[in-house]
């Protein structure tokens, strides 16, 4: 089938089609986004980041793309799935927190501590990076397309899983 290559990362080189949302106030927001892609095998630098030009299956638009070494790449998985778990750790304790301060009952005059503000701001900050450090921990591959945002909007270079 598709066996991983020791020192190469598999990639597919994709050319969005069409990207149409649909729906809106009475029924909901459907997104449909359609492509047509390419395989390529890229091979891992022995140290540092490479550059390396990938080619569109559809517009034959010449793409960059840089390579980062394994042990590099998986350094970075790491850390975002570790900022995962703190980022959880730090939710649940601000969220304890903000429960408990929140629920007291003061004298008049009396206000709420600075910290419970800052516990709350935490809580949304926390909720909204917690799961883009996992999601990006768990995908990243150690290849970025380097583009400009109107190159971004027709191309991709996602990672391939397989075995």
């Amino acid at each position: 089938m598709n066996r991983p290559i020791p020192g190469t990362v598999q990639v597919a080189v994709r050319h969005i089609l069409s990207d149409k949302v649909t729906g809106g106030i009475i029924r909901p927001k459907t997104r449909t986004v359609t492509w047509q892609d390419s395989l390529y095998r890229v091979r891992r630098p022995k140290s540092g980041r490479e550059i390396v030009e990938l080619t569109c299956p559809v517009c034959d638009a010449s793409l960059l793309a840089e390579v980062s070494t394994e042990a590099r790449t998986r350094r970075t998985a790491t850390l975002c799935l570790v900022l995962a778990a703190v980022c959880a750790v730090v939710l649940v304790a601000a969220l304890g927190y903000a429960f408990h301060e929140g629920g007291r009952t003061l004298p008049e005059g009396q206000s709420l501590p600075v910290l419970f503000s800052v516990s709350v701001i935490a809580v949304f900050v926390m909720f909204v990076a917690g799961p883009m450090f996992y999601v990006v921990g768990r995908g990243y591959n150690g290849v970025s397309l380097l583009a400009t945002w109107r190159e971004r909007r027709l191309h991709q270079v996602r990672p391939v899983r397989g075995g």
